[in-house]
């Protein structure tokens, strides 16, 4: 596996690619801070796409042709510092379709490392998962339910009673973080009560504006693959209202990886909320 370059901090140097995103130590990272460290990822083309059109028109999907197994293995290596990863119901609805998978896939042979990771940390193999969702209309796969995996459900002001009982039944709890729509800082304190440390958005756009409006977003990695796809719809990082004002952040590290993408590369970045 050819390595990465570090441009940033300072000196430039190789290093493998497997690690890069676990020597960033989330976890202690997340252990200085008196709330719930939050951060997410995103792989984006140049024109800043980060989803297309599905070919069969059924929503929106990552795009072929930025999607690479160097970036996969990163977005493991952050899935696997978390104690809670951040999903949707529309992430429950593709399960049960059959188009989507386990977040973090330990019992990947290629992610085996990954699991002995956790292990190593005391970890459970998989984090706790939570699901933000307005209307509850979702299933629960089981998977996510054994082994004592907690799944814990986001939703808004006056839910439907009788959804909250049947969801409750299957993984315990049901909490109201907001009035029209989830908020991020509430759902983020309601984290902090239940003991998170490190939470891990794996979700889209709309989730990542969430958490942004909430002024609880800690950190985001974005890889640019060296391609440019243009197309409608357009999809970008955020998705939602105007953000004012501005959210400004600092680069924290970035790397050249050029094996990626059949050698057209692709950057690697990770910035901090100023």
């Amino acid at each position: 596996m050819e390595n990465l370059i570090q441009l940033f901090p300072q000196p430039t140097e190789e290093r493998p690619l497997a690690g890069a995103y676990l020597a960033h130590d989330l976890r202690q990272v997340a252990e200085r801070r008196h709330q719930s460290f939050v951060y997410a990822n995103f792989v984006t083309s140049l024109d800043g796409r980060i989803a297309v059109p599905r070919r069969n028109g059924d929503g929106l999907t990552v795009p072929e042709a930025i999607a690479n197994d160097r970036d996969w293995r990163l977005f493991q290596e952050l899935a696997a510092q978390a104690d809670l990863i951040i999903s949707s119901g529309r992430y429950l609805r593709e399960w049960a379709e059959g188009r989507a998978q386990e977040i973090l896939q330990v019992n990947d042979p290629r992610f085996a490392d990954l699991r002995a990771w956790r292990r190593a940390q005391g970890l459970s193999p998989q984090p706790d998962i939570a699901i933000v969702s307005r209307s509850l209309q979702f299933p629960i796969p089981d998977v996510l339910t054994t082994r004592g995996r907690r799944v814990i459900v986001f939703t808004d002001a006056d839910p439907d009673p009788a959804r909250v009982r049947d969801i409750e039944a299957q993984t315990g709890e049901v909490i109201v973080a907001g009035k029209a729509g989830v908020d991020g800082a509430a759902m983020i304190a309601h984290m902090t009560r239940l003991g998170y440390r490190s939470v891990y958005s794996a979700a889209g756009p709309k989730i990542l504006h969430m958490l942004l409006a909430g002024g609880v977003l800690h950190r985001l990695y974005l890889t640019h693959a060296h391609r440019v796809l243009g197309g409608d719809p357009f999809a970008a990082v955020v998705d939602g209202p105007l953000l004012d004002p501005a959210i400004g952040f600092r680069l924290n590290t970035l790397y050249l990886d050029p094996a990626a993408l059949d050698g057209l590369g692709q950057l690697l970045a990770s910035y901090d909320v100023a």
